[in-house]
């Protein structure tokens, strides 16, 4: 699915990046997978659909852009993200904070 003009891959169910795992009205966030380069929704997703394991962005490449707000399309780095308090720099969109629960999953350092 198309969001904001980025190719997502999963179980969407809606154009903010919301898929069958996790669909609150917060949960507008994909991830760029470092292993494949492609926008998923959640590590549940690629797992899913991916023939491949995922792999965790490393320290040295925080700088990259690899989170796509739902709400606006907006692409931040992984400082932006890490560093959001839960949500978007660009249009202010409250990302739900259960997702730092996750961040060991896709990024080096963060248990």
């Amino acid at each position: 699915m198309k969001v904001h003009g980025i190719n997502v891959h999963g179980a969407l169910i809606d154009k903010q990046t919301r898929c069958k795992h996790y669909d609150k009205p917060i949960d507008i966030i994909a991830i760029k997978f470092k292993c494949c380069e492609t926008y998923y929704p959640c590590y549940k997703c690629h797992a899913e659909e991916a023939d491949h394991q995922a792999k965790v962005w490393g320290r040295e490449e925080f700088d990259h852009k690899a989170i796509l707000c739902g709400k606006c399309g907006e692409e931040l780095t992984i400082n932006e993200y890490l560093n959001s308090n839960s949500s978007c720099s660009c249009c202010n969109a409250s990302f739900n904070p259960g997702c730092q629960k996750h961040k060991y999953l896709y990024f080096e350092g963060n248990n």
